[in-house]
This record gives C-alpha cells, structure tokens and sequence, in this order.
C-alpha cells in the first residue's frame, strides 16, 4: 500500500504543475495614470531660478560633491563670471568662532563661440563626521555664504539617506521635479544623481550658456547637499562638425569628483564610501570592455568592498541595463553582459539608471546562465541579483518615454511614464526603502516603493519569506489635492503572499488561516510532507505564488492568477515543470 504522505505530496506536486499552466500575468504592474501633457518646454532666460546674483563678479553656480572616499572632504565650486577674483574658501563648524581658509583652483576652456567664465574648484579636507558648515565664497560685499552638513562616521549601521534625479534639464517640469525634493518631508541628505544634466547639447551649436543658467538653477540644493555625479550621453558635448572632438570637455571642467582617492584614472568613473553605503559611478560612455582601464578599475574594486563596513552596495549608470520602455530599449544590453555577472557575484543591491525618460523598478533578476549551448536567454529570479531602478524622469525639454513594450516584462514589477525623483532611505544594515514620488502628488506621497533587504542578507530573507503576507493599499493621485480627496484617486489594493510558505505556516500554527483550501490543509498536517516542503523552500527550488491584485477604475489593469515559477537555472525545473 502506499503511503498517505507520498500520495499527498504526488497531489501537490501536480496541482503545482496545473497551476504552472494556468499563469495569468507576464510581470508587475503597468500605471494607468497618464500625464495630462506629455511635452515639457524650457523655462525663459529671464525666469528667477536663472537670476545672476547682484553685484559685480559675484560667485555663481555653486555645488558641492563629497571630496574624498570616506566623507571628511567637500569640493566646493563655483564661478566668477568676470575675472577670476580669489579662489580661497573660507569655512567653519557651526557654534564654533574659529575660521579656516582653503584655497582652490580655477580652470576655463572655450567650446565653439564660447568662452567659459573662471570656474572654481576648492577642495575642503579633514571635516568632523556628522556636523554642520558654514562657509563663504567671494570678495567684499560680493562675499555670499552657504552651509553643508558632512555624513556621519562610515558604518555598518549608519542610517542614511539619498535623494536620486536624473536627466533633468531646465524646464517648467525640471524646477517642478527639484521643488519637489526640496520640499519632500523625506528628501535626502545627498543626491545621487545618474546622469544628463544641462541638456546644453540640445540647443543650436551645443549652446554652452546653458550650462551656466542650469548651474545657477540647480545651485538652491547642490550648494548644501552634495549631489554625487554620473555623466550621461549629453554630456558627452562631441561636435566635429564645429571644431569640438574632445568629449565631456564642460562637464568635466564644470564638476570636480574624488576620482583619484578610489584609484581611478578618470574622472567618468569613481567610487566613494558614505555612511553605511559604497557607491560605484560608472560610465557607459567610456570604453568599458575587457582591459579597458574602466573594467580592470571596477573589478579590483568590487572585489575590494568590506561588506561588514558598508552593507550597501549602489551603482550608479545612465543608460538602464534592464528596461522595457520602446525609448532605448535593449541599449544597456552589451554592458549588461559584461558587467552583470560581477554585480551577482559581488550581490550589488540596486542599480539605480537614468537615459530613459520614465520611470521603472525591476524585480531581483538576472540574465548569466546563457553560454551558447545551453541557449538560457532569459532573465530569471536570483535572489543575489540587485534590483534595477530607472529614474530617468527628471523633467528634460525631450519629454517623457510613454512607448512601452507589450507585454509587461516579468522582470518589471512597476513602470509609469511621468516626472518625479526618487528617495533611497538606508535605516540599517539590513534594511533601506526606496520609495518614488510623482510630480503630480503631494509632497510626502508615494506613488511606488519597496522595501530592500542587503543582497548579503539572502539566507535570512528566504527564512523571513515563511511568513510574508503582504497587504499594500496605493493611492495613484490623479490631481493635486491631499490623500484624503478619495474623490479625485484611484485606489488600488495588492495582495500578494507565498503559498507555499502560507502552507508551512499552517502546518506550524495548526490552524487554516482560510486561504488555503482543506484538502491541502489536511495534507499539510502530515509531518513528513512539512519536511518536504521546508527542504525544498529552504533549497530555492520551488515557488509557489498566489498573485491576486485589484485596481478600480481609471484605467488601471484588473491582474490575477496563481504563479509558479520554478527557476530556469536549476536542474529540478526540468521535473517540476518549465519556468514561466
């Protein structure tokens, strides 16, 4: 005779592969709100984010980025618009009288027509962790002051948090993005910022002027809060046709990095150390193959990252290495392959990019299976994985990317074509959230997020999936009023839970939490089953989901259905049943 437990588990197993079959959705969720334009026009030269400070020769464009690899130094620049004036710094903590002096460079370069004013970069060293500046820049009754706090003391535990914008340029939508920042409750405590600033490039003969009137934009929130760079494609500023062949020729006379404090030998690729993060800015516009100084660059240094100093592993890049938008699609693709198996190895947590005008989460994935036998091309779950965040969405004159390739990608859990910025908040060395804001909602609205564990935390996220139940409500605003004007929101509740840990918590409760049908809560109830079932979630090798999500009205897609998605890279697949 048979054992009951073996009958009860061969019962399992095939509802599991019925339900395989039986796989309603593709991937994550597509936003139906739509932007009511999607075009974005640049703000008049005359407009007040653009305004020269009064007085002759007054500093301008101020901005601050981190000055070393740990956090203790500041480079502060700025321009004199008609004679070099000084160059010297001075500087002071704050509730102290005592006064330093630092004395910088100043640098020019002419592009076409234009001639650059003289460009300040003073860099500010040994500054006490986790403390408040002052400092002034300028001569006489030109002097203009500015502060800055410096992070706390590098650590495993340091929370921390960091603002991200990309492609911004200087539109109506851009200053509306910034404002937004600024006034977010949440707003960071430095900037990531993944590439594609000015738009300069845009205008007539790569009108550098513009440069110069986005400088003086952004200078309200980088002359306090340094915004750490990436340089993207319009940045590149490479004009044969008018006598310009060096490439990033304003950019990197405009905006001093650290580079050479992580060793690189150029300043499109660096890396820096802030609280408990390690940031690596890449660039995808530098050679970047193997034994280019780039890659032999970053694989000394991902190897090198002590993951017991900075649990938090961040890349910065401009073009997305996983997109789904018809805008740049699959353009990340040759860097995806020659970088995504060391940002599996290494367990990078997040990718943050920029290059596409919307914005997109990914899902934890990978694509480093495929050699040319075995032909596995696509990409699966790897809890070792980062997660790939595009915040392209700044608010630049081109617009938004609202193409979207159909349909959604499984590896896409949420896109939206419209302006915002992002906010990564690290409460610890386990734990940090990402939440994205959309331009159109109250200040302290979030229109999607996620909670992150550490890719090195693995193990302990699968045991916490034992008993993951989540319930989210999300309020997609459709206008500008509060979160209480239900009226005017599409509200949606996603529920979204583990099956097969929903078993094992029944078997450990002993009670059917009425989601679970009787017939597998009686199967559950025998032990050797249970034993079973915890083998092979602890192994990875199965997974089953019950995927059930609603949305009303407006738009938004009704989304259901049971998923079972073994993974394709394990040999088990081929007996459980095909990945979907």
């Amino acid at each position: 005779m048979v054992p009951k437990w073996v009958c009860a588990g061969f019962v399992y197993l095939l509802l599991g592969l019925i339900l395989n079959v039986a796989e309603f959705c593709n991937g994550g969720m597509t936003s139906g709100y739509q932007r009511p334009n999607n075009l974005s026009f640049d703000m008049p030269l005359d407009s007040d984010v653009f305004r020269v400070p009064p007085g002759y020769n007054a500093p301008q464009q101020v901005h601050i980025t981190q000055g070393d690899y740990e956090g203790r130094g500041v480079i502060i620049s700025w321009i004199t618009p008609d004679e070099p004036g000084s160059n010297t710094v001075v500087y002071w903590a704050e509730n102290t009288e005592l006064k330093n002096c630092a004395d910088g460079i100043v640098v020019t370069y002419k592009y076409f027509d234009y001639t650059s004013g003289f460009i300040h970069h003073c860099t500010i060293k040994d500054l006490e962790f986790d403390t408040k500046y002052y400092y002034e820049v300028g001569i006489g009754n030109t002097t203009r002051q500015f502060w800055f706090i410096t992070p706390p003391k590098v650590g495993p535990d340091v929370p921390y948090t960091f603002g991200l914008i990309g492609d911004l340029g200087q539109t109506y939508d851009s200053n509306t993005t910034l404002t937004h920042y600024e006034l977010n409750p949440a707003k960071g405590q430095a900037l990531l910022f993944v590439g594609d600033l000015s738009y300069a490039d845009d205008y007539p003969f790569h009108d550098n002027n513009r440069w110069d009137t986005w400088g003086r934009f952004i200078e309200r929130n980088a002359a306090h809060q340094p915004w750490i760079w990436t340089a993207g494609n319009h940045e590149i500023d490479f004009a044969p046709a008018i006598g310009e062949s060096i490439p990033f020729k304003p950019y990197t006379h405009r905006f001093f990095v650290p580079y050479e404090a992580s060793e690189s030998t150029s300043p499109l690729w660096y890396s820096i150390k802030r609280a408990s993060a390690y940031i690596i800015v890449m660039s995808s516009y530098s050679a970047f193959g193997k034994y280019t100084p780039q890659y032999k660059w970053f694989t000394n240094k991902v190897t090198e990252v002590n993951r017991t100093e900075t649990p938090w592993l961040i890349v910065l890049m401009h073009p997305p290495m996983y997109n789904s938008y018809v805008s740049h699609y699959m353009e990340g693709e040759t860097m995806r392959v020659m970088y995504e198996p060391w940002f599996v190895e290494y367990k990078v947590d997040v990718v943050f990019a920029g290059h596409v005008h919307a914005y997109e989460r990914s899902e934890r994935v990978s694509n480093v299976a495929y050699n040319i036998i075995n032909g596995l091309c696509t990409p699966v779950n790897n809890h070792s994985a980062p997660v790939y965040i595009t915040i392209g969405d700044g608010g630049n004159q081109e617009g938004l990317s609202t193409a979207m390739t159909q349909p959604q990608p499984h590896y896409s859990a949420y896109r939206e074509a419209s302006f915002g910025h992002g906010i990564f908040d690290i409460k610890n060395r386990t734990h940090a959230y990402f939440s994205w804001h959309r331009n159109q909602d109250g200040y302290a609205i979030e229109a999607d997020s996620q909670r992150f564990p550490t890719s090195t935390e693995t193990i302990g996220r699968v045991l916490c999936s034992f008993i993951k139940i989540r319930v989210s409500f999300r309020f997609l605003s459709n206008s500008r009023h509060d979160i209480f004007d239900i009226k005017n929101k599409t509200c949606g509740i996603a529920i979204e839970m583990d099956f097969l840990s929903m078993l094992i918590l029944t078997s450990f409760t002993g009670k059917n939490l009425e989601i679970i049908p009787r017939i597998l809560y009686n199967m559950i109830r025998n032990s050797f089953l249970l034993a079973f079932l915890l083998i092979v979630r602890l192994l990875g090798l199965f997974v089953l989901q019950l995927n059930c999500s609603c949305y009303k009205m407006n738009g938004l897609n009704y989304r259901g259905g049971f998923i079972v998605r073994p993974p394709k890279d394990i040999a088990l697949s081929a007996v459980l049943g095909p990945a979907s």
